[in-house]
């Protein structure tokens, strides 16, 4: 038997069901951001998007290689003075011979030491919290990721998913898009801690990887100058950042930044600027990350849409 009242009840609990739908939809993406910011120029571009972007909720940032106390002070300045001082900062596993200069000293300097947070323990702290809720966004080396999965890989299986910066599948670096990308290299994140690399893609959690295939994006001058001309907070900030890593002694850069980084954080909010390849990744003991036979353990992203990145960074960069 129906009842007249069934009809309408049956209608509300529709507009019920796709209001919380579309509520779902819109909640934004959290992530727990692992960064070696203070070296390289595109970590900074990397945070300054992700704060700019709502549709991303910054769970915590770990620093991660190399001097890890002196980027987390980095980051508690860059946080308080664009207002985002709300955000965690947990310090990573410290390494020594580091062979990158940290470019962005004198502004981290600046900063203040957090009040110390383990950087392993608070992956794994809020990964079991929010369980498939969370995306571990790596951008550095992957000490700290590796040193979680040791720790405790079931809990470490909990996050939702890892985005991460690292790798040469196909190609290799290069200069510019119009001069031959060289064979695949050893890329820097991968080699930095090899068997961390490892542990990763021998863990089981869904990756998504960025190598150096798809995310030599360059900041030409006229991108360069809008942003750091802009006068926001966060390009302020961006803009002190850059000019001291274009100060420091790199007789490989030039002025114009490789955006690694950014890309996979542009992916996040637009997975339209990137296809992603099903691909089984193996990380040879000298640091090469290559395909093999087998089921997939990885979406690689193999090609970006440059223009398509830019129209997402741009405008959301230049938002006051």
């Amino acid at each position: 038997m129906t009842y007249a009242f069934a009809r309408p009840l049956r209608g509300l609990l529709s507009v019920l069901a796709l209001s919380c739908a579309m509520a779902a939809q819109a909640a934004p993406q959290k992530v727990i951001v692992d960064m070696d910011i203070g070296d390289d120029i595109d970590d900074a571009f990397a945070l300054g998007l992700l704060l700019q972007s709502p549709e991303i909720e910054i769970v915590g940032i770990t620093t991660a290689w190399g001097d890890t106390a002196l980027r987390a002070q980095l980051l508690e300045r860059m946080l308080r003075e664009t207002g985002h001082s709300r955000i965690p900062v947990a310090q990573g596993i410290a390494s020594s011979g580091n062979p990158q200069p940290f470019t962005q000293a004198r502004y981290a300097r600046r900063g203040q030491l957090p009040a110390k947070i383990d950087a392993v323990n608070f992956m794994l702290e809020q990964a079991r919290r929010q369980p498939g809720e969370i995306t571990l966004l790596a951008l550095g080396p992957l000490t700290n990721v590796g040193a979680a999965i040791a720790r405790d890989a079931a809990g470490f299986g909990k996050f939702k998913q890892v985005v991460m910066m690292g790798g040469s599948v196909r190609s290799g670096y290069r200069k510019s898009q119009y001069v031959p990308a060289r064979p695949a290299d050893k890329e820097y994140n991968i080699v930095s801690d090899i068997g961390a690399a490892q542990r990763l893609f021998g863990a089981g959690v869904p990756i998504v990887m960025f190598p150096v295939d798809s995310t030599q994006i360059r900041l030409d001058e006229v991108e360069r100058n809008a942003l750091l001309g802009h006068g926001s907070p966060v390009t302020d900030a961006l803009a002190l950042l850059y000019h001291q890593w274009i100060d420091a002694y790199q007789p490989w850069s030039s002025n114009m930044p490789s955006l690694f980084d950014v890309v996979p954080v542009v992916w996040m909010l637009d997975p339209s600027v990137c296809a992603t390849t099903p691909l089984r990744i193996a990380v040879s003991d000298d640091g090469y990350t290559r395909e093999q036979p087998g089921a997939a353990n990885a979406k690689v992203c193999l090609s970006s849409d440059q223009q398509r990145f830019f129209d997402v960074l741009m405008p959301r960069l230049l938002k006051d």
